[in-house]
């Protein structure tokens, strides 16, 4: 059996969908209004399917409680889905979470082991820095004597059971792998792949979609504001003509390898076109905030290899730098993030930097000359060096991932695991 606390827009769907899927589900929820549509078989709120699906399970597999101690007495898995609201300084406001999980463990009796889920949005570190020493607290030995994970949801308005049933990832955080066996086991019937990660992992892959999703939406309506600076263009039809962009969904290169972290962008395009259009707007009286920002963190990431390598390499130790254009299968070095690596590295003081890219050495050595070393190929780097830097994704650099491995490595192209 599961319990779910909170029977909002995702507690709901959850309790519905998962007696759908053949549990018994005890709902639970403080607002003895909303209990008591829900016991009449109307939601509160509009979403499709939800009625029906309610009034399906309703008193069969879904039933709703006021004895949240049988609930909890009952359940092996507790899901939480209590509001996390902003605060007026923008933090979440954990005290509806923390008063469910205090309620809830009042009623878990040892030895029984129960699988406290947090399914409500909280922000990264959130489970492992507060929720867990809350729990230690209340005098569980989280991992031993009462299980703890988070679960996010990816749930839009309006697709909401369609989501849950048919979902296209489930994330599981969790800290001991028995909680999250347990979580695991109870999504055994949905068809979608389970991803078993750290509790701060978990929370922040929720953060990482609705904050590009929110920055996605702010750039879309900052080009409009710029488009409406500049004058005479018919917006609509030029985010029409974008959405054709085959990087969308096609190959061999889609969207998703711009939404990946690297250690900046180069190339001949997207630098020149951005400033540009920057100029272009601030000649227009308008700022465009975003677009500066963007700029702006090209920079810092580029600042923060270099910082990053100082950390740990002494300025008379060799480094060797792998990939010198701007991006795989090609030689171009134009505004190359290696270009303002390796000079700031240079300006560091470090004077033994041995370079290697499989297509573009000699145009690297050709347009910036820096007193550098190029090596002719990979083994002959890897056998001068005890330090790399991989600013490229290059396959050659993946297939040989066992001999790099063998050396520090600073993989800022995340291409290993």
């Amino acid at each position: 059996m599961i319990t779910v606390i909170g029977l909002g827009f995702v507690g709901l769907t959850t309790a519905l969908g998962f007696s759908e899927k053949g549990y018994h589900v005890y709902g639970f929820d403080i607002d003895q209004k909303k209990k008591e549509q829900l016991r009449n078989g109307k939601i509160p709120f509009y979403e499709p399917n939800l009625n029906e699906k309610l009034n399906k399970h309703l008193n069969k597999g879904f039933t709703i409680t006021d004895d949240l101690q049988e609930a909890v007495i009952n359940s092996e898995v507790i899901f939480l889905c209590v509001g996390t609201p902003s605060k007026t300084d923008g933090s979440a406001d954990l005290g509806y979470i923390l008063e469910a999980i205090k309620n809830v463990a009042g009623y878990i009796k040892k030895p029984e082991f129960k699988v406290l889920v947090i399914k409500s949005t909280i922000p990264p570190s959130t489970t492992s820095e507060r929720i867990k020493p809350y729990l230690e607290n209340l005098g569980f030995k989280v991992g031993v004597e009462i299980g703890l994970t988070n679960n996010p949801e990816f749930l839009r308005e309006g697709y909401a059971w369609d989501d849950f049933m048919n979902p296209d990832r489930i994330v599981i955080g969790q800290d001991d792998d028995k909680s999250g066996r347990i979580v695991e086991t109870t999504y055994h019937t949905f068809n979608a792949p389970i991803y078993r990660v750290s509790l701060n992992t978990a929370e922040f892959i929720k953060y990482l979609s609705n904050t590009m999703l929110a920055t996605l939406i702010s750039f879309a309506n900052e080009q409009s504001l710029i488009a409406r600076s500049i004058g005479n263009i018919d917006i609509k039809k030029a985010f029409q003509v974008l959405h054709l962009d085959r990087r969308w969904s096609g190959a061999p290169a889609n969207m998703t390898s711009y939404v990946f972290p690297g250690c900046g962008f180069g190339g001949y395009c997207l630098p020149k076109d951005t400033m540009a259009l920057v100029s272009q707007a601030l000649k227009n009286s308008y700022t465009p905030e975003l677009l500066t920002s963007t700029l702006k963190v090209n920079e810092a990431i580029k600042e923060f290899v270099v910082s990053d390598v100082e950390r740990i390499v002494e300025k008379n130790e060799n480094i060797g730098i792998l990939g010198l254009a701007f991006k795989p299968n090609s030689n171009d070095i134009r505004d190359t993030p290696a270009k303002a690596i390796i000079q700031g590295l240079l300006q560091k003081g470090y004077k033994n930097i041995i370079a290697y890219d499989p297509m573009a050495n000699e145009e690297f050595k050709e347009v910036y000359g820096f007193p550098i070393q190029y090596s002719p190929n990979l083994s002959s780097l890897l056998s001068m060096v005890n330090h790399v830097v991989i600013l490229t994704a290059w396959d050659e650099f993946i297939k040989n991932e066992e001999s790099i491995k063998k050396k520090n490595v600073f993989d800022y192209r995340f291409i290993y695991q």
